[in-house]
């Protein structure tokens, strides 16, 4: 797939594409022509503020510019509520801006942040980051699909549109799970890329997923060269079922 056949803003200074979503993050983003995206996960999560120490860190010792930075996977101690989320990612996005990722106007960051059921961090922390890398040859584009959960973002709320708000029944996590998966797969194909093209799909819910991934998952065949499922809560109070989805070739894993 060449540059021109992708619609997708380009954030030329990191060289990837993505979706413009809310103010905190972006729906997804793909490497730009001649270049790839790489994974780093740490062993444990790590604080922000010293995570960004170590991306920044990470990112000097690849020879890349902070702008490389394109995607993020947080952790946090609970659910927040609305307004306790809206300044975390003041708080959030502030490092992005000083790191000339707002340049452009949109956040182009994509991000997951879901809460741990057992073992939570004290504090919001980062589980893993992705960034961009030169690639050596052509291959298929590589690309991050942000979390989304049964919600629409960036209405007055979120409460306002929860996909079957407080029924955390087998049809009310199945009608969550039919959004979620159709959200997926409108992001996805902002790059041309589908279920098949994933290298990784990642589900986050403390309910029961299973008839879920032998129905729905199964007949969409969601789960590309493999399903991780995460008994985790989405951010937010209120929302309860989660997913994200990516196409990376390199995955490392960061030790202290």
């Amino acid at each position: 797939m060449s540059e021109s056949s992708i619609s997708a803003p380009h954030f030329s200074p990191g060289n990837f594409h993505y979706l413009p979503g809310v103010f905190q993050y972006s729906a997804g983003v793909a490497a730009a022509d001649g270049y790839r995206i790489e994974r780093a996960r740490f062993d444990t999560p790590v604080p922000l503020a010293a995570a960004f120490d170590r991306v920044r860190a990470h990112l000097a010792e690849r020879c890349r510019p902070l702008t490389a930075f394109c995607a993020c996977e947080l952790r946090s101690p609970a659910p927040f509520t609305e307004a306790g989320f809206l300044a975390f990612n003041r708080i959030y996005a502030g490092t992005l801006d000083a790191w000339g990722l707002l340049s452009q106007g949109d956040n182009p960051v994509a991000r997951s942040n879901v809460c741990p059921e057992e073992n939570p961090p004290a504090s919001p922390s980062m589980h893993a980051f992705c960034y961009t890398m030169p690639a050596a040859a052509a291959g298929p584009r590589e690309f991050v699909i942000a979390g989304s959960g049964e919600t629409e973002e960036g209405r007055s709320t979120y409460e306002e549109t929860i996909v079957a708000l407080n029924d955390t029944s087998p049809d009310g996590i199945a009608r969550k799970a039919a959004y979620v998966l159709g959200e997926m797969e409108r992001r996805m194909a902002g790059f041309g890329r589908a279920w098949d093209d994933c290298s990784a799909v990642q589900l986050y819910t403390v309910y029961d997923a299973w008839p879920i991934i032998a129905g729905e998952m199964a007949r969409r065949r969601a789960w590309g060269d493999g399903l991780a499922w995460h008994w985790c809560r989405p951010p937010i109070v209120g929302v309860d079922y989660e997913m994200d989805c990516r196409r990376v070739g390199v995955e490392l894993l960061l030790k202290e």
